[in-house]
């Protein structure tokens, strides 16, 4: 009997075996088709894992983490990754959306996930960050990979100057991004000011937005002529405008006596018109959500070139032009943007530059900037920009330009903080809670604090400063 049970059991068994193998490619379309994206078009969200990237004489899984959301992810995968898998039959990639952290600039969550051994191969990082992670030694580098192919000359020098800590390359920059002054003419009109004529100096601008200043009944504010502190109105912004630098000589100058001008300049519109009635109008405009200068009501201000996405829907006339400086003479900005890195740790490093060198090259560039929804776009390589025309296309040509000199903030492994500082140092200014002099050498004295530290720190465990490439 037991003997016959056996039998049974193995034929059984063989038979389940049958079924399954003859199911097999059934289940694993199925699978596919539900899971894994390939007919979708899209990877999951699900953790990178090993599963099928190498051994089984298929295509390399590479995981590729990404923080913007909306429609990005099928956006990108549409235009710009489907491409490269094509043209790299031998590589997929699984796309992740991890968000960063507290409406910041980066992300805890691939902080983590490189010191535990689980990040992914490929991530986008904001180019202002990336000096402070390659010091943290999160990032890997690709200084050998970027010399091989030449890549370092194909980029505007002072994007990929960003993408640089202690003369190694840690990222590559791909998109790119500046600021311009916009400027209402309707309201100028009004004013009693030549619209085709915009301020080129500061006192210019001071004198101009002067004359577009309106209270009501209640005494608040109808429209204003200018809040410096708005959209991209930073203390970064006027320091270099007012002619001051940032760095000098390899140390941090957050203090330069026209930083300090700058800041003071800030500081003089919260006393001349009312910190608080300014707040409160920009608070009105917030709730109703608009932005300052759609809502027709505001003179002029200092913006990035995603805001011509949404000038179509204004109903006034207006124009760009180069921000005021304290001469007048020169043209100033600084840009900023995103740039794809390989985090510490990733598993399949050729693939992963390969992927990279795609997507921030030439190829990946045009492709992403010459999309239908990129038209306002700019990308960190001159070539492509030209061959699309966005030199030549008003009103983005003025950004454009402004590139060929753009600035760009520090290179520092406390970048970061630095931005925090200033950010503190402003408020409090332009509120009337401190004196500029005294608030930026506050300023001076936590960043020197800070680095100081951090050098100490490395000196007893070690880290990428200790490498002697580094001396």
């Amino acid at each position: 009997m037991v003997k016959k049970l056996l039998t049974r059991s193995k034929a059984a068994m063989l038979l389940l075996l049958l079924i399954l193998f003859a199911a097999g490619p059934l289940l694993e379309a199925c699978d596919r088709g539900l899971h894994g994206g390939r007919v979708s078009g899209l990877p999951s969200d699900a953790p990178p894992s090993e599963e099928g990237a190498s051994g089984s004489g298929g295509p390399v899984t590479i995981s590729f983490w990404f923080p913007w959301g909306g429609g990005f992810k099928q956006e990108f995968y549409d235009t710009v990754v489907r491409p490269f898998e094509d043209a790299n039959p031998d590589i997929k990639v699984e796309l992740t959306f991890v968000e960063n952290s507290n409406n910041s600039q980066s992300s805890e969550k691939l902080l983590t996930a490189v010191a535990g051994g689980t990040g992914p191969d490929v991530a986008m990082v904001d180019r202002f960050i990336v000096s402070e992670w390659a010091a943290k030694g999160a990032l890997e580098d690709v200084t050998e990979e970027a010399r091989a192919e030449g890549i370092a000359g194909i980029y505007y020098p002072a994007v990929w100057s960003e993408t640089q800590y202690a003369g190694r390359t840690y990222a590559l920059p791909w998109n790119v991004d500046t600021r311009a002054m916009f400027y209402n003419k309707t309201l100028m009109k009004q004013a009693g000011l030549d619209p085709e004529k915009p301020p080129q100096t500061i006192a210019e601008l001071d004198a101009m937005a002067a004359r577009m200043f309106k209270t009501g009944a209640a005494g608040k504010f109808d429209q204003v002529g200018f809040i410096p502190w708005q959209a991209q109105g930073f203390l970064y912004t006027y320091g270099w405008a007012f002619g001051g630098e940032w760095e000098r000589g390899g140390k941090l100058t957050p203090n330069d006596p026209r930083n300090v001008t700058a800041l003071a300049w800030m500081q003089g519109y919260g006393k001349q018109y009312g910190a608080g009635q300014l707040a409160a109008f920009a608070d009105e405009l917030r709730q109703a959500n608009l932005h300052p200068f759609l809502s027709g009501r505001v003179g002029f201000v200092i913006e990035g070139n995603w805001l011509l996405n949404d000038l179509p829907r204004a109903n006034f006339e207006w124009g760009v032009a180069p921000m005021p400086t304290i001469d007048g003479g020169s043209q100033v900005t600084w840009a900023g943007g995103w740039s794809f890195a390989m985090p510490k740790g990733a598993k399949h490093r050729e693939q992963a530059w390969r992927f990279m060198r795609f997507v921030a090259g030439k190829e990946g560039s045009l492709l992403w900037a010459g999309r239908v929804a990129g038209k306002n776009d700019l990308t960190c390589v001159p070539e492509v920009n030209a061959q699309l025309g966005l030199d030549a296309q008003e009103p983005l040509d003025v950004f454009v330009k402004l590139l060929q000199h753009a600035r760009i903030r520090p290179v520092t492994p406390v970048g970061g903080y630095m931005w925090d500082e200033l950010v503190r140092a402003q408020n409090l200014a332009v509120k009337g809670q401190g004196d500029p002099q005294a608030l930026l050498d506050g300023v001076k004295r936590h960043l020197d604090a800070r680095l100081s530290a951090m050098e100490r720190s490395r000196s007893v465990s070690g880290g990428p400063l200790g490498d002697p490439r580094y001396d």
